[in-house]
């Protein structure tokens, strides 16, 4: 079988990246979007070169929670250069396919995620964090497939549905997990610190269910002023030790 001449492309466009952050989750709705994207904005503060890919190819939200307009395209140079939003370097597929859905199968996410990651131009950066899509889905094994020096942050809530699922995800990739955050947890819960330590990863915090974040969406740099930005600022600490 003929290689896809895209991959080698893909190498080279991310060639100038230092880390690269998957950050994953074994189900929806425990907040990957939102923790990426807010630790993606707390790192570009404490002067870090940062980029933030939103690779949820049929659902990108990343743009919402940063406040950013997806109505005008980014600019073409040898490539397309992601626009800096609230300090990150930002690409999402939203910027083409705008809020229509995307009822992308099979070869078609396969295909979209290659052209996203074959068309974007990367300047030098500390870290790329990649908001991937929940689960095991397509999307999560191409990407993990492109880009083979990708380490994984997991995402989970102190749900026993969660967590089981999550244990099923490590056991099918073979990356280096730099970390776990518990979402929605008041405190930390017994097992997934337990999970950190039996995976031999580091157990990076806990983040409180902060409801009033709603009244701050799409202004990223409230959020973090909110007891899950707080919360977030601390894991940040973690995460760079």
């Amino acid at each position: 079988m003929e290689l896809d001449p895209r991959f080698s492309a893909i190498e080279r466009r991310l060639s100038r990246v230092s880390n690269i952050v998957a950050v994953v989750s074994s189900k929806g709705g425990v907040g990957k979007t939102l923790v990426s994207t807010l630790l993606a904005v707390e790192l570009a503060r404490r002067g870090l070169k940062v980029g933030l890919l939103d690779l949820d190819v049929t659902n990108p939200t990343a743009h919402i929670v940063l406040g950013t307009s997806i109505e005008n395209l980014p600019e073409e140079e040898k490539g397309v250069v992601p626009p800096t939003v609230a300090g990150v370097k930002f690409m999402s597929v939203a910027y083409y396919a705008g809020e229509n859905p995307l009822p992308l199968r099979g070869h078609e996410i396969s295909s979209a995620i290659r052209e996203i990651l074959t068309i974007t131009r990367w300047e030098n950066l500390d870290y790329l964090l990649i908001d991937m899509p929940p689960g095991m889905s397509d999307e999560f094994l191409e990407v993990l497939t492109y880009i083979k020096r990708a380490q994984l942050l997991l995402i989970t809530t102190p749900s026993l549905l969660s967590i089981v699922s999550l244990k099923r995800l490590v056991k099918l990739v073979q990356r280096k997990i730099v970390g776990i955050i518990e979402n929605m947890a008041e405190k930390p819960s017994q097992e997934v610190p337990k999970l950190a330590e039996e995976i031999g990863t580091k157990y990076l915090g806990n983040i409180p269910y902060t409801p009033e974040i709603e009244n701050h969406i799409g202004n990223p740099h409230e959020i973090l002023q909110t007891p899950f930005g707080k919360a977030l600022t601390k894991i940040a600490d973690n995460f760079l030790t």
